[in-house]
């Protein structure tokens, strides 16, 4: 008897907005998705489906209607908690990309994720959801927040911490089950600590890992969005 030939579905498609090496790239492609990354600058070892070299915001503006869902990260100084410490004048000298980037997200219609760690830039976005290494049983803290637009996601729930982040602090070194991928002292660990914190093992430069959210955090956000993706379409 002939087996009848499955019906093989195109997957949606992504795409990832200032994508730097990948790390929410790979968490999508596992979740199901196509994804094409951009990012201003060259990304040789970033790991989409496609790559485009460009302005991710001009990019998103002229593009952007063409995916189903559009992942972007923009960069943070000019928000996150590593400069909110500083004086305005050098904070001045970070171009603030979030508000560009959410009105380029509204302007194409379609749902979208805008990710940013920790900092003044919660002030700034509804944070839907916050996502933490330690839900993935990963040995990185990592907050990330998100603001998931033109649709929902339950919030998972927050688990405590194992302890506290490994390194040196005030002269004093400090034991934890966690590393602190950022920066490069205060013991931070060796970039083969970095790779398996993260489970991100294409890249062994310290910058593209420390840039990148753990590829679990995309994977949770592609499988939640076409669940949602689902119930829409059933109701």
């Amino acid at each position: 008897m002939t087996q009848p030939v499955p019906i093989r579905r195109p997957r949606p498609r992504l795409l990832a907005a200032f994508c730097g090496v990948g790390g929410d790239t790979t968490g999508y492609q596992r979740a199901g998705f196509h994804v094409t990354g951009v990012d201003l600058a060259p990304q040789p070892r970033y790991v989409g489906d496609q790559f485009h070299q460009g302005d991710a915001i001009e990019f998103i503006r002229e593009h952007g209607h063409e995916y189903d869902v559009i992942h972007a990260g923009p960069p943070c100084q000019f928000d996150c908690t590593l400069t909110a410490g500083t004086n305005a004048a050098k904070r001045s000298g970070y171009p603030d990309l979030l508000e560009p980037t959410r009105a380029a997200l509204e302007s194409t219609g379609r749902p979208y994720v805008i990710e940013q760690p920790p900092g003044r830039a919660a002030k700034r976005m509804r944070v839907d959801v916050t996502l933490c290494g330690e839900m993935f049983g990963l040995a990185v803290i990592r907050h990330r927040n998100f603001e998931l637009g033109h649709w929902a996601a339950a919030k998972p729930a927050h688990r405590p911490h194992r302890g506290r982040v490994a390194g040196m602090r005030h002269g004093v070194w400090h034991k934890g089950p966690y590393y602190a991928v950022y920066g490069e002292g205060g013991g931070k660990g060796t970039v083969a600590q970095w790779q398996q914190a993260m489970v991100i093992d294409w890249t062994d430069v310290r910058k593209e890992i420390a840039e990148a959210i753990p590829p679990a955090y995309g994977q949770w956000l592609g499988t939640r969005f076409l669940t949602a993706l689902t119930g829409k379409a059933a109701a």
